[in-house]
């Protein structure tokens, strides 16, 4: 008798869809001679591949729900945001995924504590609050980590992965003519760069980097924050089996 075929998962439906669109893209832009392009695309090929890999390493199972998310997630960040110019044409493209980011590791941050407690060599006891810390912790480390890494691709291969702002007024103590702690405020009225006048062509300074890097990281609080809100519910209600289902890494 054959054995009965198994069911495709919502995920693997989602992965070989994604799979697809990205597979015409690349040949696309190998046949246009765009291979800055063609290495995003093998990026995320590869990047759609590693929930999977880490599913049959360390024989765990990612819940469909969350690995929709991840692969989608990988998707609107590398095709939308990279290739097709979202960070830049839709306003707040970055800030929803920066956001989804940290809802996203505090979720991993709460199975690691999970897998970890069922580990038969290793016995962590935590209280909900500690559990929804650790969740949050780990979520804002992964969140600074992505800013450094940023921040070292711009330094080294002059990327924009930082995207700039424009500032029209300047706070600063060094306007301060007696060297004192005192703030004065300038108003960016003319900028000449290059012979070009920035301020009627841009509206401003163009400030590197910062004002994106710490806002990045605060949407980035707002989504970890919100994990570890459910995170501390989650354990103090016993685990409950819903979260687990759609959210919750555990052993296969």
């Amino acid at each position: 008798m054959k054995k009965p075929k198994k069911d495709i998962t919502k995920s693997k439906k989602i992965f070989l869809l994604l799979r697809a669109i990205v597979f015409l893209i690349l040949i696309r832009n190998i046949l246009t001679g765009n291979y800055e392009n063609v290495f995003v695309c093998i990026l995320t090929l590869l990047l759609f591949l590693v929930p999977f890999i880490i599913e049959r390493k360390f024989k765990i199972e990612i819940p469909d729900d969350l690995e929709i998310i991840i692969l989608v997630f990988i998707f609107s960040a590398e095709i939308l945001g990279e290739l097709n110019s979202f960070y830049t044409r839709i306003p707040g493209w970055d800030t929803m995924l920066h956001t989804i980011n940290g809802f996203i590791m505090g979720a991993i941050g709460l199975s690691l504590i999970e897998l970890l407690n069922k580990n038969e060599n290793i016995k962590i006891m935590l209280s909900p609050i500690f559990v929804a810390i650790v969740s949050f912790c780990f979520s804002m480390t992964i969140g600074v980590l992505w800013e450094f890494f940023e921040f070292g691709m711009d330094i080294t291969f002059n990327t924009d992965m930082q995207k700039d702002y424009i500032v029209d007024k300047i706070n600063s103590v060094k306007f301060d003519e007696n060297n004192l702690n005192k703030v004065h405020s300038i108003e960016i009225e003319s900028l000449i760069v290059n012979g070009e006048d920035w301020i009627e062509k841009y509206g401003g300074y163009i400030d590197i980097g910062l004002i994106d890097t710490i806002k990045d990281l605060f949407v980035n609080f707002i989504g970890a924050l919100t994990f570890s809100v459910i995170g501390y519910f989650y354990s103090k209600n016993g685990n409950n089996d819903k979260i687990k289902k759609i959210l919750i890494v555990h052993n296969s």
